[in-house]
C-alpha cells in the first residue's frame, strides 16, 4: 500500500508543475453593457441586482468573469483546455502557473466539433515550461486508475482526485459553448474521479504520468459520473495547428436522424439502418447549400445507407467523419424513394 501511495505522490509531483489555472477577464464597460447597467446607475450605494462591486474591478479596468484549468503540452507554452472554459467573447486570457507566475495568453484555436481549445503564452524572457506527455486514449481500459488534476471550482488550486475508468466511448448531450446549440459529445471517457467546474480543462493522467483525457463534464444530479475528452482527439488538434496553423475538420453538410427499427416502422421506411436526411427545424437546411453533399447531389429525404462500403449504423456518420480528413473522397450509397444511387463526395473543411 505504501508503495502505491509513493507512486501516486510521485506522479502528482511530476504532473502538477505543468498544470495552469486559466482566468478570463472582461473590460468593465463591456461587462456593464452586457448586464444592462448604465454609467449613471453604476457605483451608487444602492445595491442593484447586477451591480459590479468595485472591489472586483482590477487596476486595468477589467473584471474576472470565469476560468478553469489547462496544461502545457510543449515547452514553448502551448496549453490544452476545454472550449467551454474559454467560450466568452471580448475577453483576455491569463495563465497562472504552479509557481504563481501570471502570463497573458492568446487563443490559437477552437475545435469546431469537440470541447477542445488551444492557448499559447508568450513569455518576455523566453522561458521554457514543464509539459506533460500525451498518452494513447485508445489503450485505456475499464478499471484503470487515473488522476484528475486542476483548479477545482476556480478557488482550490492544485486539486487532485483519484478514480478509475468507469466507461468508454460514452456519448452525452451538452452545451459546452453558451453561444451554440446543444451538441452531442461522443467517444468520451467516463471516470469516477471527481471533476468540478474549476478543474475542467485539466489533465486526466494515468499512473505513468501520461495524459489520457481532458477533464470536461459532470452529470448534474448524479454522483461519481464524470467525463473526459479522449486525448487522441486533442493530439490531432495540436498536430493540425502545427501543420496548418488551424484545426481542420471535414464537412459533409447534411442534417439527419439515425434510422432504427422503431423509426423504420413509424415512417414506413425501406431499411432499419442508415441516416435519413432531414432538417431539424423549419429554418434549417437538410442539405447545406454549397456543401460537399449538395455538390454531390444529396437531397432532403434521401437515406444514406453506406459510407465507403460500410453500413451506417447508430450515429456512425460522425464516427466516419472523425476518421476522415479534409479532401478525402467518400463513396456514398443512398436511397431516393425506390431508387438506389451512388455518389462520390469530396469532404471540405468545416468553417
Amino acid at each position: 500500500m505504501l508503495g502505491n501511495d509513493a507512486k501516486t505522490i510521485r506522479i502528482i509531483k511530476k504532473t502538477m508543475p505543468a498544470v495552469v489555472s486559466i482566468v478570463l477577464s472582461k473590460d468593465v464597460e463591456d461587462l456593464k453593457k452586457e448586464l444592462g447597467l448604465s454609467n449613471e446607475s453604476y457605483g451608487k450605494k444602492s445595491k442593484k441586482r447586477n451591480e459590479i462591486p468595485k472591489d472586483k474591478i482590477n487596476a486595468d479596468g477589467t473584471v474576472e468573469i470565469g476560468g478553469g484549468s489547462g496544461f502545457f503540452v510543449d515547452e514553448k507554452g502551448i496549453i490544452l483546455t476545454n472550449k467551454h472554459v474559454i467560450a466568452e467573447s471580448k475577453v483576455t486570457y491569463k495563465a497562472i502557473t504552479d509557481k504563481g507566475e501570471v502570463f497573458e495568453a492568446e487563443l490559437l484555436a477552437r475545435d469546431p466539433i469537440n470541447d477542445v481549445a488551444i492557448l499559447k503564452i508568450f513569455p518576455e524572457h523566453g522561458e521554457y515550461f514543464p509539459f506533460l506527455k500525451l498518452g494513447n486514449s485508445s489503450n485505456v481500459e475499464l478499471g484503470q486508475t487515473v488522476l484528475a488534476i486542476g483548479n477545482a471550482l476556480g478557488i482550490f488550486k492544485n486539486t487532485v482526485s483519484m478514480g478509475i475508468i468507469s466507461g468508454l466511448s460514452r456519448s452525452v448531450k451538452a452545451k459546452p459553448d453558451p453561444r451554440e446549440p446543444i451538441q452531442e459529445l461522443r467517444g468520451l471517457i467516463q471516470t469516477d474521479a471527481a471533476i468540478n467546474p474549476g478543474n475542467s480543462g485539466g489533465p486526466l493522467v494515468d499512473l505513468k504520468g501520461y495524459v489520457v483525457g481532458i477533464n470536461a463534464a459532470v452529470v448534474a444530479g448524479a454522483q461519481n459520473i464524470n467525463f473526459a475528452i479522449p486525448i487522441n482527439t486533442a493530439k490531432r488538434d495540436v498536430d493540425d495547428l502545427k501543420k496548418f496553423g488551424r484545426i481542420k475538420r471535414p464537412l459533409l453538410g447534411i442534417r439527419y436522424v439515425t434510422i432504427d427499427k422503431n423509426m423504420m416502422e413509424k415512417m414506413s421506411l425501406p431499411v432499419d439502418y442508415g441516416v435519413y436526411v432531414t432538417k431539424e427545424h423549419p429554418m434549417d437546411e437538410a442539405v447545406v447549400t454549397g456543401s460537399p453533399a449538395d455538390i454531390a447531389g444529396i437531397k432532403e429525404n434521401d437515406i444514406i445507407i453506406e459510407w465507403n462500403g460500410e453500413h451506417l449504423t447508430s450515429d456512425s456518420v460522425q464516427d466516419m467523419l472523425d476518421q476522415s480528413k479534409v479532401g478525402d473522397n467518400v463513396k456514398l450509397k443512398f436511397l431516393r424513394g425506390k431508387e438506389k444511387l451512388e455518389a462520390t463526395v469530396t469532404l471540405a473543411e468545416r468553417k
